[in-house]
């Protein structure tokens, strides 16, 4: 059998190499063969899996400094259906990639917002008379550098590898403790193939919106998960896009679904919610494996 990963692309990205990452433990627990399919965006890539075009997709979801991928959020409400599989955490580091001979002679610097935004310090500070432009991730200008001296890409050293580029700057990330957090999604239902094999799982995570913007609309939900003793690693709002105060709210829950206190939690948890979704009820890939 073979699957094919959908990922932002070109080839480079920090999602082609988590997509790598899982590939390569695949490879070591189970004989599925893969093929992996980059996308210019991430919002495609998950639309790919949605139509059925891609088996599955790697996509980050957040980031330790910038915080959440608002486009995988909005588009994983927007498609229903799709699923976390399985989740892992990537260990960033952003380089200045150029072929220019010095700092000096750079004018402008392409990359990912989320690349960009991530070292905002760094380039105020060594590159602030620069142009700054964001691009759809952070390998889409690298096939330019070598025509453009005067430019450069903020990339993984992975990246300037299979370019063959040279890296002007190493490190360059405003935080050294940076890190980035990956859903493996697929359409449907869980499939026991793509997890990790165990008995239970370690989160759960849900999306729901409230039926009115009154006093105590978000703190009932919350409530539930308090008095069961059931901890929350994450909450984010985001917009339903409906009107200006409507919010959409996604947890991650440290808890299996199938957990008999998060069947009473999720059972209590509709009688104060508009819509709830079950996003995937899924194991953290272990960092040995990175």
């Amino acid at each position: 059998m073979t699957i094919s990963i959908a990922h932002l692309g070109p080839t480079g990205t920090y999602s082609e190499q988590a997509a790598v990452i899982y590939v390569n433990w695949l490879a070591k627990n189970t004989v599925i063969e893969t093929i992996l399919c980059p996308y210019p965006s991430i919002s495609q890539s998950l639309h790919a899996v949605a139509k059925g075009q891609a088996h599955l997709a790697v996509v980050p979801v957040e980031n330790s400094i910038e915080g959440s991928v608002t486009m995988t959020l909005d588009t994983v409400w927007q498609l229903d259906g799709l699923r976390i599989q399985l989740a892992l955490v990537l260990p960033i580091v952003h380089n200045l990639i150029s072929c220019a001979t010095s700092l000096d002679n750079i004018q402008t610097v392409y990359s990912h917002p989320q690349a960009l935004a991530q070292c905002q310090v760094w380039l105020e500070r060594f590159l602030p008379r620069v142009q700054i432009i964001a691009n759809n991730s952070t390998t889409e200008a690298l096939e330019r550098l070598e025509q453009e001296p005067t430019t450069a890409t903020i990339a993984s050293s992975r990246a300037a590898q299979l370019y063959n580029l040279p890296i002007l700057t190493s490190g360059i990330n405003d935080y050294p403790e940076n890190f980035t957090r990956f859903w493996v999604i697929s359409q449907g239902i869980p499939d026991a193939k793509y997890q990790i094999s165990e008995l239970t799982y370690s989160h759960t995570s849900l999306a729901f919106s409230v039926p009115a913007n009154i006093p105590g609309a978000l703190v009932k939900p919350l409530q539930i998960f308090a008095e069961l003793g059931i901890n929350l690693s994450r909450i984010e709002s985001r917009p339903t896009k409906r009107s200006l105060g409507e919010y959409l709210f996604f947890i991650d829950v440290e808890a299996d679904a199938n957990e008999i206190q998060m069947q009473s939690a999720l059972a209590e948890l509709t009688s104060h919610t508009e819509i709830l979704r079950i996003l995937g009820t899924y194991n953290v890939l272990p960092a040995s494996i990175l």
